[in-house]
């Protein structure tokens, strides 16, 4: 049987891309989004069969839990894990709300949290495996203007990090991919022709440009507890 993919925030821009080529490459993917028919949707226009639509909320723990069950009850056992899911609320610290810190927070950082607990249930049962988190390059360097985006991103390094080291020896493997400017609809804002010209590459990337480097993490079995970042060289210059 093919492997089992469960790809949170698997409707829209960088998860919606992982979950496309995830079934291209004959995985079964399982879409998690909080719209449940905009998974679907996604599910409908992925190539193959098995794959299926899960609505869930990542940054409540029962919910987190009762939706992996549902996954492996229906799927089966869980081979891959994305961790999409993510938002971004830009803005000065002195103007940023307590309400949107604790979004960010919950989202980013505690969301990946939950859904690997979640998914580590399954993966331990086969010892193998293999765990993406979606970090940020401004987690890595930080930027003014994104400080809380930034910590949360950041946050989620440790987090990979530490992980990957607790499930090594079950031959489980987990590592970030840290994005810089991807034309997905968190970055609709932004105002390219001006923010392009940090990026050696000259353009912004394409969501199925880090969908890629993705796959390459989630097939490579000797990497883990790695940061890959995917920003055309911005970084270079921060």
């Amino acid at each position: 049987m093919s492997r089992l993919c469960v790809v949170t925030g698997g409707s829209r821009g960088i998860g919606r891309a992982v979950s496309r080529l995830l079934a291209r490459s004959g995985c079964r993917v399982a879409v998690v989004s909080r719209n449940q028919e905009a998974a679907q949707t996604v599910v409908a226009s992925l190539q193959g069969a098995d794959h299926m639509a899960f609505s869930c909320d990542v940054c409540k723990g029962e919910e987190v839990q009762k939706t992996f069950e549902a996954i492996q009850k229906t799927c089966g056992t869980i081979s891959y894990l994305v961790n999409a899911a993510g938002i971004n609320r830009d803005g000065l610290l002195l103007r940023t709300k307590p309400e949107d810190m604790v979004a960010l927070i919950h989202t980013n950082l505690l969301g990946s949290m939950l859904t690997c607990k979640a998914a580590l249930r399954s993966l331990l049962q086969t010892q193998a495996g293999a765990i993406v988190n979606i970090g940020s390059v401004v987690g890595l360097k930080g930027n003014a203007g994104q400080t809380v985006y930034s910590a949360s991103k950041a946050g989620l390094e440790g987090f990979t990090r530490s992980l990957a080291k607790e499930v090594a020896s079950r031959n489980i493997r987990v590592n970030l991919l840290a994005p810089g400017f991807i034309r997905t609809d968190m970055t609709e804002g932004l105002r390219e022709v001006e923010e392009v010209r940090l990026v050696p590459l000259g353009r912004f990337g394409e969501p199925e440009e880090v969908a890629q480097a993705a796959f390459f993490l989630l097939e490579s079995p000797y990497i883990t507890g790695q940061v890959l970042v995917v920003d055309g060289g911005l970084q270079l210059g921060m």
